[in-house]
């Protein structure tokens, strides 16, 4: 209410600012006619002004806020994969029994167009991955996580994540699958039932991460071919990749 009643008093101030300098300006000339003639060219340019700065001006500001927020939300993706996301895909990849399908696709991501990225993506969607975890695996992953754990919790509180859905939900994914773990006291001895709940969290936590992953080396291949150089040198499915040039 208050927002509103603020509103009102600066339209009727301006208002009446206007009429005022119309009314000092015909004190001075004592021009009724050229005043009128005036205040319809200015009326008439009215359409036009809201046009250039409503629409035209809004929408560049608007979008240079967004590429902005984009360019952010990119840094902290490749934090994020800097940190703990490229290890934890290389870790959890190895868990797939179905990884050749991928391996064989990805390993030539180098050579990529656009078109292979989002064809690849589509297909994404549908990939059943058949996850084979021991208790041992799943205890390697707990302590992982434990410790990227104050991390994960920087990453949430950043508000550049939320003009990214896929990224958000990535980050609860992974975050509830390290929620999850570190509440098993005992990982050797879970129940089938249990155990089968875990591999569905770390098969969740498996997808969005490749997704995200394949969609960052997209982003490093367009915009810098230098950092794009180093995460083909990483790459988490090339089982004999190396960051040195050999």
């Amino acid at each position: 209410m208050k927002f509103l009643s603020w509103r009102l008093w600066l339209s009727l101030a301006l208002i009446w600012l206007s009429v005022f300098l119309y009314f000092i300006n015909y004190l001075i000339f004592r021009d009724a006619n050229y005043m009128f003639r005036l205040f319809l060219a200015q009326l008439g340019f009215l359409p036009i002004s809201v046009l250039l700065v409503t629409i035209i001006v809004n929408q560049l500001l608007t979008r240079h806020a967004k590429r902005s927020k984009l360019a952010k939300l990119n840094m902290v993706i490749g934090a994020f994969f800097s940190d703990a996301g490229t290890e934890l895909l290389k870790m959890i990849a190895k868990y797939d029994l179905n990884l050749a399908k991928l391996r064989g696709e990805i390993i030539s991501i180098n050579r990529w167009s656009d078109s292979d990225f989002l064809g690849f993506g589509k297909r994404l969607i549908n990939y059943d991955p058949k996850m084979e975890v021991s208790e041992s695996d799943l205890e390697t992953l707990r302590g992982f996580l434990g410790g990227k754990r104050d991390f994960l919790m920087r990453l949430l509180e950043n508000p550049n994540i939320l003009e990214h859905d896929s990224f958000s939900n990535l980050l609860l994914a992974v975050f509830h699958l390290a929620e999850e773990l570190a509440h098993r006291t005992q990982v050797e001895r879970l129940t089938p039932a249990d155990k089968e709940h875990l591999v569905g969290d770390l098969t969740r936590v498996y997808v969005f991460l490749t997704t995200e992953w394949v969609a960052y080396m997209r982003h490093l291949e367009n915009n810098y071919p230098y950092l794009f150089s180093l995460a083909l040198r990483t790459n988490p499915f090339d089982p004999e990749a190396t960051p040195e040039f050999k």
